[in-house]
């Protein structure tokens, strides 16, 4: 994590903004403020911010929106704040290019560990003997440049998809359980709902042009969690 990270936070409610910012600002983050999602997208693209804290409810346009158009030039992380818990917004969210998200209310401690955790994660191989780039059948994964191709043609994930997928290509004859794929995507100590794998895990599969009913790259292992499939 580079010594000041940059955060973007934007949410409505002027009072709660403030407050994650100051939270935020405590813990030694560089941290802009902004209300409406047409601003945060212009922000985002001038500031160029490590992380996005970004509230799902938004004037002008909605957060769905604006991480959509945020994913087209930037790869910053993408925590969504969503006040209902219902499994259409975190999926809509996710979908999108979201990495995380919370419901409200929620504890600022909560969501600086959130951040932390998030911007502590690896960009390139874990260790000097890990080889990066991994072939398993028609998929070609580089670790150092975080790109992947499936039979050849470039496929565009988000970072959170990739390290999900590396953490499967890491140990390609285990399965690992949710928790698992959580510790090596997101590092020991993310607290939070494990099923966000599951979303992840679909959206990878639909990229990568996987049937769940006769996988090629990810299989679901029932009770246990997921696996890599034939290639």
């Amino acid at each position: 994590m580079s010594p000041n990270p940059r955060v973007l936070v934007v949410d409505d409610e002027a009072p709660l903004a403030g407050a994650i910012a100051e939270y935020l600002r405590r813990e030694g983050f560089v941290v802009t403020v902004t209300h409406d999602g047409i601003s945060a997208v212009t922000m985002a693209r001038r500031d160029e911010p490590d992380l996005i804290v970004l509230d799902l409810m938004l004037p002008g346009i909605d957060g769905i929106e604006v991480c959509r158009q945020v994913r087209q030039f930037s790869s910053a992380y993408v925590i969504m704040l969503t006040a209902r818990d219902g499994e259409l917004d975190k999926v809509l969210g996710l979908s999108m290019g979201a990495d995380d998200y919370l419901v409200k209310p929620f504890s600022p401690r909560e969501l600086v560990a959130r951040v932390r955790a998030m911007l502590r994660r690896p960009r390139l191989p874990q260790s000097l003997g890990a080889t990066p780039i991994r072939i398993h059948g028609g998929l070609r994964v580089d670790q150092d440049g975080r790109t992947l191709t499936v039979d050849g043609i470039t496929v565009d994930v988000t970072r959170t998809e990739f390290d999900v997928l590396s953490a499967l290509l890491d140990r390609p004859r285990a399965v690992l359980t949710r928790q698992q794929l959580l510790d090596a995507a997101w590092g020991i100590g993310w607290v939070g709902d494990e099923h966000v794998i599951d979303v992840h895990i679909a959206h990878l599969r639909t990229k990568l042009g996987d049937d769940p009913a006769a996988p090629r790259f990810i299989r679901t292992v029932r009770g246990i969690g997921y696996g890599l499939g034939p290639g």
